[in-house]
């Protein structure tokens, strides 16, 4: 019966995902601790150190990198304060982090608590999406599909970098009064770009299928080479440059790329000069994800001085990391970069 099915859904649907604060823990302590340490723990010391020095360095624009589901885990809280306290300059993102994670609990929703050893044909029989041990109600992601429709049949119907879509994003977030401590919102009023370089791998693209789909002959596109142009045009403008990168895949290669691309349209780009990178994958199958920054040298992209991998799940050190840095305080000495306004000057 249906009344059995809801009652069932909201019994899936329980336990909120709590999103963790950096600004009420203080690790300090622990990190300094961890440096006389060694293994992982050292290795954690090490990339906060050097993401410390990013935040120091007076001549250094901070890259954040955002690959896998932290956001969903409990992390997305973590994101927005660094935009917040002007701890990143700009955001290389999966399109799920963005959209299906922060613009979807920014429109109201929540991600859940669940568990892996679940009977997935129950979750699908009550319309519930797993990703690992967290749930999300498939009724309120079709719903975000839906709004991200509205925001594209609201724009001209040109090709549009992924960057500027999300800017429109977040101004509907502002229009609506809607969250305003959520990434998207706060990188909107802060004019902190986000880039999705795979932006349709994402509840975006089923929202641009309806877009597409309603408006056949005038309809809006993704430009994925604008993307890359524009943060190659950002990379040569800021000069000295830190990577902050978490898992790897597509926004960690596509970060890198822009060292040489630049090159590429004649500019004399700096390979990045910091770089940490965590992540749990295994070097030895070759993967972008899984790549060492050393690696990364040798094409070009990163130096090999201040970097550091840390291999480790990401929720679980991250916000040891952040907190330290958060804690330190070096952000509140940085000028805000703002580098949303120079793209949007650019032709």
């Amino acid at each position: 019966m249906q009344s059995d099915r809801d009652s069932r859904k909201a019994q899936l649907l329980n336990e909120t995902v709590r999103h963790i604060d950096i600004t009420a823990i203080d690790t300090r302590p622990l990190i300094e601790a961890m440096a006389g340490m060694s293994f992982t723990s050292r290795d954690l010391a090490r990339a906060t150190a050097i993401y410390n020095d990013m935040l120091r360095d007076p001549s250094c624009s901070i890259i954040l990198t955002i690959a896998g589901s932290t956001s969903a885990g409990g992390c997305m809280q973590l994101y927005a304060d660094l935009v917040r306290f002007n701890m990143v300059d700009a955001i290389v993102a999966t399109g799920a982090a963005i959209v299906d994670m922060d613009f979807f609990e920014a429109l109201g929703f929540k991600h859940y608590q669940g568990s892996a050893a679940v009977d997935d044909e129950e979750l699908r029989a009550h319309y519930i999406d797993r990703i690992y041990d967290t749930f999300i109600d498939e009724d309120e992601l079709q719903h975000c599909d839906r709004t991200i429709k509205e925001i594209a049949d609201a724009l001209p119907p040109t090709p549009h970098s992924s960057r500027a879509f999300i800017r429109a994003m977040g101004a509907y977030l502002a229009d609506h009064e809607r969250k305003p401590n959520s990434l998207v919102r706060l990188a909107y009023d802060h004019d902190v770009p986000i880039f999705c370089p795979a932006f349709t791998d994402s509840s975006a693209g089923f929202g641009l299928v309806l877009h597409q789909a309603a408006r056949p002959e005038r309809h809006l596109s993704i430009d994925s080479i604008r993307d890359f142009r524009e943060l190659t045009d950002l990379k040569i403008a800021a000069g000295t440059t830190g990577l902050l990168m978490v898992g790897g895949g597509v926004p960690k290669n596509f970060a890198q790329d822009t060292v040489v691309c630049a090159e590429l349209l004649g500019h004399e780009a700096e390979m990045h000069k910091y770089a940490v990178q965590i992540t749990v994958a295994d070097v030895r199958d070759g993967a972008c994800s899984s790549s060492t920054l050393k690696e990364a040298s040798s094409w070009g992209k990163v130096q090999t001085t201040f970097e550091q991998m840390v291999f480790a799940e990401a929720t679980s050190v991250l916000p040891l990391l952040a907190s330290d840095a958060y804690h330190r305080g070096h952000w509140r000495e940085r000028p805000r970069r703002r580098f949303t306004r120079l793209l949007e000057q650019q032709p």
